[in-house]
């Protein structure tokens, strides 16, 4: 990955970049049948950047033939799995040799701060994509111990046609942890990006059919969700759909399936993450750094963020001036300037969700330690990070998700009553438990009911390890690791009698 530019270099790439905007639909950049547009803006001027082709049922049909057609034809389908890797890989280089340009696409239309663009999402998402890459040829199949007389083999096919709809807070890594796993596989691939953000999206197709991948195999549908999203997830001849976001617009895709084919549908939807600190945690420090960055990384915009900090009553004081004093780590501004941290809500009506709650917080007599308040930058959607303490489990802070840099603090006396509270929640994501006892940090790790809980640190494991929750997190599947592989294909047994006739015996 190349060295981080400046904020001026940033700007000048920012003014002279050309932004896609057009659906990629059979190869080829067109916009929507119907000439339908809609605004993109940018989260940190509060301007339009540009206007996107708003795709409706006619392009979802379109698109829909173009991807039945070329996987029928088995031009990437049946293609060699090496032959697969290879332009993966090439796909990987462009990506690569066009980071700089991707990662001030992304910054403009989410808000994100280009520093964690540039070190963490473009550097993930490849890493992603290589790695699924190689998996294409060293995935085996399996043969059933079913006797000598029989070779059984059991297979794994792609599925089809796969709809990945994706959220706004991790545009090109939640594409990646998508289409890696689906184009490996060997399926045809239509990605609906969040209304908030489709450039990079549509930068990323093209360079994909620049490095080779058939047209029809990889299309970008931008839409509104309740047009595009649910042509979707309606549609008779699209055999899954990959979906992460709200529990709400989850629960839409499985109406859409029934009422459609009984679509393959995997869900990774909304949390309302725990981070437990015991009162033996080692190094407070520590702790408070690893606490900060897990609620306040990407301005909270993120469905791991452990927002409900569960901490024993007697570290807690000292806990939380540690946490108060990492504030200073978090710089927010202009999301260009890589000396941020923090940079813009992605939108107007997120901004306004998260200041509901926090005002919420307030009236539920919870107490303000720091933030608490909107920032004046211009025209943007700039929020303090923001502390509430004396929260109790069943506010509507502590409850409901959020998606904002908010964190709610609630004190405990023992590892039950911690592990109580954490699962006293319908989502069931991710935790963290910090504590030097590691029998009970596993205890309390097997106890809490999450699909990841990491110990002594904050995280969501590597591109080795299945990414997914329990509850209304969601089911079906995983993202990451070769679990991901799986909820693309379909499992086969191939069955052949190799008996010989001759011995046989027959009933008379």
């Amino acid at each position: 990955m190349s060295l981080l530019l400046t904020r001026d270099e940033y700007a000048a790439l920012a003014q002279s970049l050309p932004l896609p905007t057009n659906a990629v639909i059979d190869g080829k950049a067109r916009p929507a049948l119907s000439a339908d547009t809609f605004d993109s803006i940018n989260p940190a001027t509060g301007e339009r950047l540009a206007r996107i082709a708003s795709c409706g049922k006619a392009d979802v049909d379109l698109a829909v033939e173009k991807a039945r057609g070329v996987f029928e034809a088995g031009t990437w389908s049946r293609a060699h799995p090496s032959e697969r890797k290879s332009v993966l890989k090439r796909f990987v280089k462009l990506l690569r040799d066009n980071a700089h340009e991707l990662a001030v696409i992304e910054t403009l239309e989410s808000g994100k701060p280009i520093f964690d663009v540039e070190t963490i999402d473009i550097p993930e998402a490849l890493h992603c994509l290589e790695w699924h890459a190689e998996a294409t040829d060293k995935v085996y199949g399996q043969t059933s111990p079913s006797g000598d007389n029989v070779v059984s083999m059991i297979v794994r096919q792609p599925l089809g046609v796969v709809a990945c709809v994706l959220p706004w807070n991790f545009p090109i890594l939640m594409l990646a942890w998508k289409i890696g796993p689906a184009l490996a596989t060997g399926n045809s691939v239509i990605v609906k990006p969040a209304e908030q953000t489709n450039m990079s999206a549509l930068r990323m197709a093209e360079l994909a059919h620049q490095a080779g991948l058939p047209s029809g195999v990889l299309q970008i549908l931008p839409g509104p969700g309740e047009v595009t999203g649910q042509a979707l997830g309606l549609h008779p001849d699209i055999d899954m759909v990959a979906f992460t976001g709200s529990t709400d617009i989850g629960r839409k895709f499985l109406e859409y399936s029934a009422k459609s084919n009984l679509k393959r549908v995997v869900l990774e939807c909304g949390g309302k993450n725990p981070c437990i600190v015991m009162d033996d945690a080692e190094c407070l420090d520590v702790v408070a750094q690893q606490a900060t960055q897990a609620v306040f990384w990407n301005m909270g915009e993120n469905c791991s963020s452990n927002s409900r900090l569960i901490v024993h009553e007697k570290v807690k004081d000292a806990l939380v001036e540690q946490i108060i004093a990492k504030l200073r780590d978090w710089p927010l501004g202009d999301p260009l300037d890589p000396a941020n941290r923090l940079g813009a809500i992605v939108s107007k009506e997120q901004f306004e969700t998260i200041m509901d709650y926090i005002r919420k917080g307030k009236a539920e007599g919870a107490k303000i330690i720091a933030g608490g308040e909107a920032c004046k930058i211009g025209k943007g959607y700039f929020i303090e990070p923001t502390i509430f303490d004396d929260v109790k489990p069943g506010m509507v802070i502590a409850r409901e998700e959020i998606f904002g840099p908010v964190l709610s603090i609630i004190t405990v006396a023992s590892a039950d009553e911690a592990v109580r509270v954490a699962n006293d929640t319908p989502y069931g994501l991710a935790a963290s438990v910090f504590s030097a006892n590691l029998g009970q940090a596993h205890r309390m790790a097997r106890d809490i009911r999450a699909g990841t809980v990491t110990i002594n640190c904050y995280g969501e494991g590597d591109i080795t390890t299945p990414f997914g929750g329990f509850k209304q997190s969601g089911f079906g599947g995983r993202d990451k690791s070769l679990h991901a592989h799986d909820q693309y294909t379909e499992l086969k047994t191939v069955w052949a009698d190799i008996s010989d006739p001759r011995t046989t015996k027959t009933l008379d």
